[in-house]
């Protein structure tokens, strides 16, 4: 059953006849009649009465003639629907955030989106670059922040790029230079993010690079609390530039991580030939206006 032959046939009873109908709907009477035994040939029953020019309902008909309001009503309301998450009057994202980083690149962008699409509701997951890039292949989130470049199966697009901090004690032999490789580090205990974050990762690679592996004294989710560790003299964390100074008390020094293959280079990725959503295009959008096309460094 076709909505256009419904359509018709709620406009000949809405006429009364078929002839202005066929005005009403800018077709012919031919196309229209056909239209009409179309749906009584497939639903199996008559619905209309013909008396002379005019047309009145069958018993079958007015139960079809009721039920096809409600159907063209409904498709009217799901074009409007759609009209809505076209205009980005309505509708969610899927958002997946890493706890390095989001509040101080993705917080502002969170005040301005809402300014801009208010019907939007933001469903928010706090995970590590690992998990959520997992849920992305799951298809719980449709857009995740990320370390690029990105993994295979995935596109991405730049936010921010700047250097590591190396995180020392004061008391530190290195506390005084502004930069070092991380062989320099290889003597020092390594304070590391808990499992599932992709900046392990890259920190693990860079000292097999250099022909050792990090012995880990703690890991650890909160950043606050790995910047503690390290100015109590456990060990050597890392974060990237802009966290590691504002994150700066008088208890530790920063000192660049002159190491090549370690910037670190947030993201936001998606599945690769996955349907973003309006609202998920809207977010690149943003972060693009915000942070340029190749991120801010």
């Amino acid at each position: 059953m076709e909505l256009r032959t419904l359509r018709v046939f709620v406009e000949v009873v809405r006429q009364g006849g078929f002839s202005p109908a066929a005005k009403a709907l800018f077709s012919t009477q031919p196309t229209v009649s056909k239209a009409v035994k179309q749906l009584e040939d497939e639903l199996g029953v008559p619905l209309l009465d013909r008396i002379g020019h005019r047309s009145q309902l069958t018993a079958a008909g007015e139960i079809v003639y009721r039920r096809a309001l409600t159907l063209l009503a409904e498709r009217e309301g799901l074009v409007a629907e759609l009209d809505d998450l076209r205009g980005l009057r309505r509708g969610s994202l899927r958002l997946g955030l890493p706890p390095l980083g989001a509040s101080t690149l993705f917080a502002p962008l969170f005040a301005i989106f809402r300014a801009r699409y208010p019907g939007i509701d933001i469903r928010l997951t706090e995970h590590g670059s690992k998990r959520l890039e997992e849920m992305l292949l799951e298809g719980e989130v449709e857009l995740a922040g990320s370390l690029l470049p990105a993994h295979e199966g995935f596109d991405g697009q730049p936010v921010r790029r700047e250097p590591l901090m190396a995180v020392l004690p004061k008391a530190h032999p290195l506390a005084g230079a502004e930069s070092t490789g991380i062989a320099a580090l290889a003597a020092s205990p390594f304070i590391l993010f808990e499992g599932g974050f992709a900046l392990n990762q890259v920190l693990e690679d860079a000292c097999a690079r250099n022909g050792f592996a990090p012995q880990v004294a703690a890991r650890s989710g909160q950043i606050d609390f790995i910047v503690e560790l390290a100015g109590a003299g456990l060990g050597v964390a890392f974060l990237p530039r802009t966290i590691a100074v504002q994150r700066a008390t008088p208890s530790i020094a920063l000192i660049r991580l002159d190491e090549p293959g370690t910037e670190w280079w947030m993201g936001i990725v998606w599945r690769q030939g996955s349907y973003l959503s309006h609202a998920a295009r809207a977010w690149l959008d943003l972060t693009r206006e915000v942070y340029g096309p190749e991120g801010s460094g």
